[in-house]
């Protein structure tokens, strides 16, 4: 395997290597790329092909508490990153994240999705620099695909083609 770039490089600096891509559970693609945008589809935190954990978020007996639902919004927008890649192949290519998407599946009490997606942002910020900083929305929802507690989709922009 060739020399990592620099996305990567900040990546494996904190010990996260980007995975290979979640293959679809229906009937769409990871990533579809649109002239110099790049679209994710909502990306769950899938870890090493399983879920990393499931149910609402929230402060209480039986719920995903929101500083894990924040790992795994990490986790969701590290499977956005690879989608991305999956498209374009070297994420270098990439010149800014323009918008991020985070769902978390709420206890209708819970009203901290911000928080929640900030894992998602701190990520990509941390693996793009400037170029990472972003719009975004975060949206609590009443349940996600899979039981998932988290769901993050991205769209970015890229170096445009030779």
């Amino acid at each position: 395997m060739g020399a990592l770039g620099q996305v990567e490089s900040r990546l494996a600096a904190m010990g996260i290597t980007v995975p290979d891509v979640v293959m679809p559970v229906g009937a769409y693609v990871p990533a579809l790329r649109e002239g110099d945008l790049v679209f994710t589809s909502g990306q769950l935190p899938m870890v090493d092909g399983a879920m990393a954990a499931t149910g609402q978020v929230g402060e209480g007996e039986g719920l995903v508490s929101p500083a894990q639902a924040k790992e795994l919004a990490a986790a969701s927008a590290l499977n956005a990153i690879a989608a991305v890649k999956s498209v374009i192949g070297d994420l270098d290519l990439v010149t800014r994240v323009v918008k991020v998407v985070g769902f978390v599946a709420s206890d209708p009490a819970f009203t901290g999705q911000p928080g929640v997606v900030n894992g998602a942002s701190e990520l990509l910020g941390a693996a793009f620099g400037d170029a990472g900083v972003h719009a975004r929305s975060a949206v609590g929802v009443a349940a996600l695909p899979l039981g998932a507690s988290v769901e993050v989709e991205i769209v970015v922009s890229v170096a445009p083609r030779d």
